[in-house]
Formats: structure tokens, C-alpha cells, sequence
């Protein structure tokens, strides 16, 4: 399962596992810093093992396909757009990965401005200077492209490192 060399991806779903009956007692949450840890020093491994630019790409990638596996096995794909994201907010908010707003959208080119609040991977972080929710990106741009069946690029325009207090996205079909 994990130990295998590859070409493609092979996540399933089923890889989380049965949480229930893995962790009666803990159950299905934890702390946001747990998550954090794990996060931040993969990227620092990666980072110091190849360069930013590998571990942006393999953040991008990762997230890519989390977006893509949460839609296939928790969104209902045949809803309209309108509900489509209605139920991606309730889920991420549920989830507690964060709160989705769509703050433009021009479904004709389908072009769309979205903020996320309370970002898992960034909020109440230190000001940097830099915009990094890469794995978002990826994310937003895979559930967007398994909702959709089409291809987009997703960019993080402003950010809660940046000094921003949300992280807003561009998401366009490419």
C-alpha cells in the first residue's frame, strides 16, 4: 500500500481507514497544531532534501489529489454549481479545514474569486511576506476540476502570512 514504487497515484478512499474503530476513545479530531507539525516539517525535509520549488510542486500535487478524492467520495456531483459549492462551504466548515466565500463568479468563463477564513494551514501564523497554501491550491483546484470534469489553475493572491486575514484564491478554467 505504501511501501510499493509507482508511476501514478493509487489513493483510495479507503486508505483513511475506519476512524470509528481505530480511535474510540480520541475519535476523529485533533489539535490544528498536530496537523501543523506534520505539514510544516515535511515541506522542511523536503525543502533542505531537493528545493521550494520541488516542495511547492509535490504540496500542489498532494493537494490536487485530496481535492479530487473529497469530491468523488463527499460531494454530490450532480448538484448546480449553486449548490455544488453550498455544500463544499458546510463540509469544509464541518471538517474544520476552513470557512469558503465565493467572492466573485463568472460561471460563463468560469472565473472565480474565493476567500478562505480561518485557513488550517496558515491562520494566526506570523506575518512573512509570503502566500503559502500551496496544498490549497491544489486542493481548490482538484475539487473545482472533479466537480467539473475540466482542468483549472487555482493561485493564492493574498494570504494570512502576507498579512492578509483571509486566503483568497483565483480559480479559473484553464
Amino acid at each position: 500500500m505504501f511501501k510499493e514504487e509507482r508511476e501514478e497515484n493509487e489513493f483510495n478512499w479507503e486508505m483513511i481507514g475506519n476512524i470509528d474503530m481505530g480511535r474510540p476513545n480520541l475519535g476523529s479530531t485533533m489539535d490544528v497544531s498536530v496537523y501543523r507539525l506534520m505539514q510544516f516539517t515535511l515541506r522542511d525535509v523536503i525543502i533542505k532534501n531537493y528545493d521550494t520549488k520541488t516542495a511547492d510542486k509535490i504540496f500542489f500535487e498532494a493537494g490536487h489529489v485530496a481535492g479530487r478524492e473529497l469530491c468523488k467520495n463527499l460531494i454530490d456531483k450532480e448538484n448546480d454549481f449553486g449548490a455544488f459549492v453550498a455544500q463544499v462551504q458546510e463540509l469544509l466548515s464541518h471538517l474544520k479545514i476552513g470557512i469558503l466565500r465565493i467572492e466573485e463568479s463568472d460561471l460563463e468563463k468560469m472565473h472565480f474569486t474565493l476567500t478562505v477564513a480561518e485557513d488550517l494551514d496558515c491562520s494566526g501564523l506570523p506575518v512573512c511576506d509570503e502566500n503559502i497554501c500551496t496544498y490549497d491550491e491544489g486542493f481548490l483546484s482538484g475539487l473545482f476540476g472533479e466537480y467539473s470534469g475540466r482542468n483549472f489553475d487555482v493561485k493564492e493572491v493574498d494570504c494570512w502570512c502576507s498579512g492578509d486575514r483571509v486566503c483568497r484564491f483565483d480559480v479559473k478554467q484553464l
